[in-house]
């Protein structure tokens, strides 16, 4: 049985965040199997360690490739090594996704190397509004990404639940204390949000659906309830 590792037992430097569902499925559309994506990569692209079980470790997400890997493994795939890139979610994958060393961020926001290597490594920002708004401009960040970045993001699903399962007026100030945005666009898609989930169960309920149905929407809505709201913010006039 194959085993999968890697060159040496030094621990590999992180790479970008893969798209593992993508690998799998450009190399189900070229007809291809895990053996000829490690043949791939082991006969033209010089990686004489992939396996078959390797791919398919990449692409169940039990293993991540690295930069060079992911450019090999798009060169196979017929593809970009973008298309194999996922959003970057954590401080690290930022980081690496803009092809910065962590000297680079630390220096650009004001913090001691040592510090802000602690903080990426336990995936929790720390730092004051002025770093968090040089942290924005270093790495790049929209809000969105800021506020996942900096740990508001469980904070502002909570208090978005509440808003639409309840009175939005009163959630409106603690939402603008966690997303600064201008009030009049918070106040309006808090409202829409509202409208749109007690709208939801309310049709569910009068038109015979059963309150099983009923809660399974209720509850999937809730579940994404921040990625509804930022919809909500980038479709506003």
């Amino acid at each position: 049985m194959s085993r999968v590792h890697r060159r040496s037992a030094q621990p590999p430097t992180p790479g970008p965040p893969f798209n593992a569902p993508a690998a799998r499925r450009l190399r189900a559309a070229l007809g291809m199997g895990p053996e000829h994506v490690a043949h791939g990569l082991r006969t033209s692209y010089g990686l004489p360690y992939v396996s078959p079980d390797l791919v398919v470790a990449w692409e169940r997400g039990a293993a991540t490739p690295s930069n060079p890997e992911i450019t090999a493994l798009a060169g196979v795939l017929w593809c970009s090594a973008g298309e194999l890139i996922g959003r970057p979610r954590t401080l690290r994958e930022h980081r690496i996704a803009r092809g910065l060393a962590p000297e680079d961020v630390a220096r650009g926001v004001g913090l001691e190397l040592p510090a802000y290597q602690r903080m990426e490594e336990r995936d929790e920002w720390r730092g004051t509004e002025r770093q968090s708004a040089a942290l924005a401009d270093v790495l790049g960040l929209g809000l969105p990404d800021l506020v996942a970045v900096t740990g508001r993001e469980d904070r502002l699903a909570e208090l978005l639940r509440s808003a639409v399962t309840t009175r939005w007026q009163a959630y409106a100030r603690p939402v603008a204390k966690v997303v600064p945005l201008e009030r009049a666009l918070l106040d309006a898609v808090l409202q829409r949000l509202h409208e749109e989930y007690q709208g939801q169960m309310v049709a569910t309920l009068s038109w015979g659906g059963g309150s099983e149905d009923s809660g399974d929407k209720g509850r999937e809505f809730l579940d994404r309830i921040v990625e509804h709201f930022w919809s909500g913010v980038e479709s506003s006039p």
